[in-house]
C-alpha cells in the first residue's frame, strides 16, 4: 500500500505506487485534462514522472501524489510539490506546486482543496520560502485557482517554450511567499 501524505475533508493525497500507471493513463492522461499541458503524453513519459516523484519522496520527503476521493476510493487527480521541473524556467531553485483533476470531477473544488493542503504542507512542514505555479495564459481556470490560493502573477518568471505552439506561449508563473501565506492563514 502506498503511503498517505495528506488528508482533507474529501481527499487522500498519497504517494504514487508502482501499480498506478494504468489508472493514471486512463483517468488523467486524456485530451481534456492534458489540453494545456502539451497534450496526451506517451506511457513512458508518465512512467518517468511517476519514478521521479517516488525518487523525490525518497530523497527530499516531497513530490507529486495522487488525489484519491475518500467517498469512492477512486483516483481523481494528481498534485504535489517539487522543484521547478521545466528545463527552460528561469527559477529551477524554486519549489513548484501543480495539479490536474480528471474531467468528470471538474468544478467540485477538488483542486482547491488539495492545493490548500499542499501549500500548507510546503510552508509548514518543508519550510520552503516561496512556492510557484506554472501555467499558460489561456488556462484561465488554473491561474484563477493560483489567485484563490493567494498567489500573485510574476511576469519576470515567464518563459517561452519553443516546443509548444505559439498560442501556448509564454508559460506564465504565479508565486506565493512564506510571509504572505502566513498573513493569509
Amino acid at each position: 500500500m502506498t503511503a498517505t501524505v495528506l488528508t482533507t475533508a474529501r481527499l487522500i493525497l498519497r504517494q504514487i505506487g508502482e501499480d498506478d500507471l494504468d489508472p493514471h493513463m486512463a483517468l488523467l492522461n486524456t485530451p481534456a485534462v492534458m489540453r494545456h499541458l502539451g497534450g496526451v503524453q506517451p506511457r513512458e513519459v508518465i512512467a518517468a514522472k511517476h519514478a521521479a516523484s517516488r525518487a523525490s519522496f525518497a530523497a527530499q520527503g516531497f513530490g507529486f501524489m495522487l488525489m484519491v476521493e475518500r467517498s469512492s476510493g477512486e483516483i481523481v487527480g494528481h498534485c504535489g510539490l517539487r522543484h521547478v521541473a521545466h528545463p527552460l524556467a528561469p527559477n529551477p531553485q524554486d519549489h513548484e506546486i501543480g495539479w490536474v483533476v480528471r474531467e468528470d470531477r471538474w468544478r467540485r473544488g477538488y483542486a482547491h482543496e488539495a492545493m490548500r493542503a499542499v501549500v500548507d504542507w510546503g510552508f509548514a512542514v518543508h519550510g520552503v520560502p516561496l512556492l510557484v505555479a506554472l501555467t499558460l495564459e489561456a488556462n484561465v481556470g488554473s491561474w484563477r485557482l493560483m489567485e484563490k490560493l493567494g498567489m500573485t502573477r510574476r511576469p519576470d518568471l515567464d518563459f517561452t517554450d519553443p516546443a509548444m505552439p505559439p498560442e501556448a506561449n509564454p508559460t506564465i508563473q504565479y508565486a506565493l511567499e512564506w510571509a504572505r501565506w502566513e498573513a493569509l492563514r
